[in-house]
């Protein structure tokens, strides 16, 4: 139901309102005033407002210098407002004006979407409008804030006088007591009790107190000033003593503590020449403020960054190449060929103690162990490990930085990064990469073009910072799913190492020796049941169909915790783990063993080899040959590669119809279905092009496939066989599906050298240049003999005796 806030003017506000958290600032109601902003929650925030009512709720956060407040670091009484102004700003922030509508407290806040909601209930003013003269001891009051507030107005530079004299005691007071608050300058959390006060006369007292306490201040900061002044203006050469008593005789003002705090940490801190130089020159900046006024706030925070970033700490990179090799092994099973190139990276950097060179970008599919591939990497050369997310990110400044003249800036990903690491050399992951997003806020992908460029990052720039930051000696490691989603040029700048999908032994080596061990320590299992052999190639045959392990591992984790239920209730956990146990540990499998169609059933299907970004996967193409005038039909969700490369298909297949023994013109009579199974699955690519060819002869012609033999490959019109990518993912997919041999293109026989040895073993793998080399080795017998008509059973089509 809609909330009242200002029953004089019947703004109606509903329950639920979009958040905006501020930081060093407490709006007040009746206050108009512009605001930059620019954080993810406070946009989302924003664009909600946009596309509702435009009323946002306005909290102060507790602490400000958290970046990505949650529920519990804002307070709960805010000012809801009204967008009156959102005007776009050429970074991606937005410049608001905004009207504070009235006070609500927060009952409940919610983050389910990116924006903070929360739950509102007005914070009515008790004494709102009361029957009657009001209370003589709030009219005294009132009076009084007016004529202090004047004066205030009149003796600090930075308040408006005119704003004094549209102030009225005779008025709404409750407006009046709102007004002075929003514009007297305070620290935010004495604001924030004002902005909490229930009753009028209670709220008046405290901005009583609060100016005497103010004007105070400035009448002792301008009598100084006009004594030192009147020193200065005499004939006579200045001499100190006269104001040095001046200021004796007066209360003392001497230099906040928290300033010279800030000036000892920077005199120990280990700068660089130009940082120094920065860190001095804003000091001296931040001595001429008042410590309440927001600019300081905003210095102060730019130089705590500045001297807590690792200019000169570095950690002593570990050099043995033994000792790398045994870490890697022990964290990680497999993976040789990636283990064999980092081992070259820590073997260059011991010959020539620095390590300069490309990007390493870890390319595979999802649980392969990337991400704890690059904490592996760390461990071995001794660094500090940082990971940095980039799924999602869509604004360049999460890169380099928000610039300080907007509310709430901060440094970008990577200098946090660094601050977190405390080290000049850390390895640095980049995670996702290939999640990167793009739109009217920047391209966040250009921006780490600096960043992974080894001649550009040793000058990288910030635009919090606006120094120069040396990246030259950190490690950066970049993963990603697929490579296509990465634009060119930072892909041109990065060495990428191609993770393919598990082996099922591998997968059985993973489970025993580190997932199981792993899971029952977690569970707290101090008797840790065998999981038997069996039990692992069920689970890894019926329970999971990845290309990685993180599935195996969830179920490995849902049988650690039964047993661990079991152990709490008191009952008998078995010492071993077999197959038969796990339908009732786990449930009915999700997948059923292979059932390929027999050699007498394989009319018009055969076996493709698929890359996806989950690994490999053997995929089957299905061609029925259908009474009709010419027809053409493609399903199965594909794209325009498959759909050309499947009329590439049926146009060879024209071209060889008299080889074949059809009647030239048998397309005219009938209609041809092609399919792809998992219609809900997007497909494309070219490399589907023999199987759909090899289909579709083997439904024209009558002739079985093996179901034994997977292929992939790109087919021309007349017939060439072309090469494909993906070779390593689509050979591994073929042995965990049971394939005898597979036919991939001649051009692609170097890729045979680079397969794990248990598929060079497994499997047969026979290259071919033409199509007829592929029907040689897919189908069932010659379809060369063949002079039947397509549709022999069920059409009359002429068939060609020539």
């Amino acid at each position: 139901m809609p909330l009242l806030i200002r029953a004089e003017d019947q703004v109606d506000v509903p329950e639920r309102l979009p958040v905006v958290a501020l930081r060093d600032l407490v709006f007040c109601p009746y206050v108009v005033l512009p605001i930059l902003i620019g954080r993810r929650r406070s946009v989302a925030a924003l664009e909600e407002a946009r596309e509702t009512d435009n009323l946002v709720v306005l909290v102060a956060q507790k602490d400000p210098g958290v970046d990505d407040p949650g529920p519990n670091e804002i307070f709960r009484v805010g000012t809801v407002a009204r967008l009156v102004q959102v005007s776009a700003l050429p970074d991606g922030t937005s410049r608001v004006v905004l009207e504070g509508l009235g006070r609500a407290r927060i009952k409940r806040l919610t983050t389910t979407t990116e924006a903070l909601r929360a739950t509102v209930e007005p914070f009515v003013d008790r004494e709102a409008e009361p029957e009657g003269d009001p209370p003589d001891r709030v009219a005294s009051l009132a009076r009084s804030i007016v004529s202090l507030y004047g004066e205030y107005a009149r003796l600090h530079e930075r308040i408006p006088e005119e704003l004094a004299s549209t102030l009225s005691a005779e008025g709404d007071r409750v407006r009046l007591a709102h007004l002075v608050s929003g514009h007297i300058i305070l620290p935010s959390v004495e604001k924030q009790e004002i902005l909490e006060s229930v009753e009028l006369d209670r709220h008046l007292d405290l901005l009583r107190e609060i100016l005497v306490r103010e004007l105070e201040i400035l009448r002792i900061e301008r009598k100084l000033d006009r004594q030192i002044q009147l020193q200065l203006g005499g004939p006579q050469p200045f001499d100190f003593a006269p104001g040095l008593k001046a200021i004796h005789r007066e209360p003392a003002k001497e230099e906040p503590d928290e300033w010279a705090e800030i000036a000892e940490t920077i005199t120990n801190a280990d700068l660089p020449p130009h940082a120094r130089s920065r860190a001095d020159k804003e000091l001296g900046r931040l001595r001429k403020l008042n410590p309440v006024a927001p600019e300081a706030a905003v210095i102060r925070t730019h130089l705590d960054w500045i001297v807590s970033l690792p200019w000169a700490a570095r950690s002593k990179d570990s050099i043995d190449v033994r000792r790398a090799a045994g870490v890697l092994e022990a964290a990680h099973f497999g993976l040789g060929e990636v283990k064999e190139r980092i081992l070259d990276h820590v073997a260059v950097l011991s010959l020539v103690r620095e390590m300069r060179g490309p990007i390493l970008c870890l390319v595979g599919p999802p649980g392969v162990g990337k991400t704890s591939l690059g904490r592996s990497i760390a461990d071995a050369l001794s660094r500090e490990f940082v990971r940095v997310s980039l799924g999602g990110v869509r604004d360049e400044a999460e890169i380099r930085g928000h610039r300080r003249t907007y509310v709430g800036a901060l440094p970008g990903r990577v200098i946090q990064g660094m601050r977190r690491s405390g080290t000049r050399n850390p390895v640095f992951l980049l995670d996702e990469v290939d999640k990167l997003a793009r739109d009217f806020h920047g391209d966040p992908g250009a921006a780490l073009l600096e960043v992974l460029d080894p001649e550009q990052n040793r000058t990288f720039t910030d635009h919090y910072l606006e120094l120069e930051f040396d990246l030259s000696d950190v490690l950066f490691i970049a993963t990603a799913n697929t490579l296509q989603d990465v634009p060119e040029p930072l892909r041109d700048r990065m060495e990428v190492i191609r993770l393919p999908g598990y082996l099922d032994t591998e997968k059985r080596e993973i489970a025993t020796k580190f997932l199981w061990p792993r899971q029952t320590e977690r569970h707290g299992l101090e008797a840790r049941p065998d999981l038997t052999a069996e039990a692992v190639h069920v689970m890894i045959e019926r329970y999971t169909r990845e290309a990685g392990v993180r599935e195996l591992e969830r179920r490995l984790s849902r049988i650690a915790r039964k047993l661990a239920r079991a152990v709490a209730d008191g009952k008998e956990v078995p010492t071993s783990i077999r197959a038969e146990d796990l339908k009732e540990l786990l449930g009915p499998p999700p997948y059923q063993p292979s059932d390929r169609d027999q050699e007498g059933e394989r009319v018009g299907i055969a076996n493709g080899l698929a890359w996806t970004a989950a690994g490999g996967e053997v995929m089957d193409v299905e061609v029925a040959i259908v009474p009709g005038g010419g027809n053409l039909r493609l399903t199965g969700t594909l794209g325009d590669v498959m759909k050309e490369s499947a009329q590439a298909a049926v146009t060879y297949a024209r071209s060889r119809a008299q080889v074949f023994g059809l009647d030239p013109l048998f397309h005219e009579k009938v209609d041809v279905h092609i399919h792809i199974p998992e219609g809900a699955t997007p497909k494309d690519g070219p490399s589907a092009g023999i199987t759909i060819a090899v289909a579709l002869i083997s439904a024209l012609t009558d002739t079985p496939t093996r179901p034994d033999v997977a292929m992939t490959g790109e087919i021309t019109l007349r017939g060439r066989v072309l090469g494909v990518g993906g070779v390593k993912e689509k050979a591994v997919a073929a042995l965990r599906s049971g394939m005898g041999k597979v036919v991939l293109p001649a051009s692609n026989s170097s890729d045979i050298e680079l397969l794990p040895d248990e598929v060079k073993e497994k499997v047969e793998f026979e290259l071919v240049r033409t199509m007829d080399e592929v029907m040689d080795a897919v189908l069932a017998r010659s379809p060369y003999r063949s002079r039947r008509s397509p549709t022999e059973s069920s059409v009359e089509v002429p068939v060609s005796h020539a």
